[in-house]
């Protein structure tokens, strides 16, 4: 595929490819990625297809990746074309306490090697990687607010924030008058879908742009894994997060594995991979703007880069969204066509966005 569309990120003049490059990859120091060269592969190759988003934070592979993304963009003089995205929040001085989390010191602190690393003085997208549960979200906006003034920072975004702290975060730009928040990178698959419930209606509401990280779901709708095990013979990432104890991100549940099925059975009907299948799914999804992707090889890129390239048909689509539905509980019962019914007097009730297009 090669890009010849771009999306705005958010309500911002950003211009962004709609699939974007992860580099939690680039490096080997987590005990699975890519060594330099074959990063470079794909950073190039990514480039060529038309790519201008590159995603990196400041601890992924100990911060081997950015060194590799600032190296890769000053080899390829690239910097004004690449819209560069790093993050900061997690610790990097284990017993130093101001040396992770959202409170002003460490993000500053966190800029300035992430900016030595990356070889520039600016980065275009400075995600807060997580919520940290301390730090007040005054104090994050201002501290944000003055290093895009400074001219660090061009735009501003939330990574695994709660719903109600991004929307209290947007609220309060506004209304001080700080730079707004314009993208969120949250976690979302044919396997997680929870953000559904009110993180994208929030996104939608309040103008910021969905970036989806782990599309995939770190390989598992990739259609390498069985019930008996992966298939072929090196190890996955999966594998190494089980055995290094991380069960947050744990995929081989009985109803992941029933959304596989199910997966596999649209994507040969199609004739597409799996992963194409399940990529196009999320790139697809009302509030997304640019999903992000990884690959180890380049055949691997070059299908994910294929993903946009068809349509899944209505009717297989339907199948994927029965599969993979998230549990109706409260309060969002109520929100459903039976209540709002009986809220609207059993008429028919168009909202304002509609009723204006």
């Amino acid at each position: 595929m090669k890009f010849n569309e771009y999306v705005t990120l958010g309500r911002s003049g950003l211009r962004v490819s709609p699939l974007s490059l992860g580099t939690m990859t680039f490096g080997t120091e987590w005990g699975w990625g890519n060594e330099e060269s074959a990063a470079r592969a794909i950073f190039q190759k990514y480039l060529e297809a038309g790519g201008n988003f590159v995603d990196t934070a400041d601890g992924y592979t100990n911060g081997k990746s950015e060194e590799m993304v600032g190296k890769f963009i000053r080899e390829a003089k690239a910097r004004d074309r690449v819209v560069l995205a790093t993050k900061f929040t997690f610790n990097a001085e284990p017993g130093n306490p101001n040396a992770g989390g959202n409170g002003r010191k460490n993000i500053y602190r966190a800029l300035e090697g992430s900016l030595r690393r990356l070889q520039t003085d600016y980065v275009d997208l400075y995600w807060l990687h997580a919520w940290d549960t301390i730090t007040p979200v005054e104090e994050v906006l201002a501290s944000l607010d003055t290093l895009v003034h400074s001219g660090k920072v061009r735009h501003l975004g939330l990574s695994d924030v709660p719903a109600w702290y991004l929307a209290r975060a947007q609220t309060l730009a506004e209304q001080q008058g700080r730079e707004k928040i314009i993208a969120l990178q949250l976690e979302y698959s044919l396997v997680e879908r929870n953000i559904e419930r009110e993180h994208i209606p929030a996104a939608q509401e309040l103008a910021m742009a969905v970036c989806p990280w782990s599309p995939l779901a770190g390989g598992f709708l990739s259609g390498k894994y069985k019930r008996e095990g992966k298939t072929g013979a090196p190890q996955g990432r999966i594998e190494i997060q089980q055995e290094q104890g991380t069960t947050i991100f744990e995929r081989t549940t009985e109803r992941n594995w029933g959304i596989l099925g199910v997966l596999l059975g649209v994507a040969k009907e199609m004739g597409k991979p799996a992963a194409q299948v399940a990529l196009n799914w999320v790139a697809t999804q009302p509030g997304v703007t640019s999903t992000i992707i990884g690959a180890t090889k380049i055949p691997q890129l070059e299908s994910n880069l294929a993903s946009l390239d068809f349509v899944i048909p209505s009717e297989l689509r339907g199948r994927l969204d029965e599969a993979s539905k998230i549990e109706p509980v409260h309060p969002y019962v109520f929100f459903g066509p039976s209540l709002q019914a009986r809220i609207r007097g059993d008429v028919v009730v168009h909202p304002w966005s509609r009723a204006n297009t």
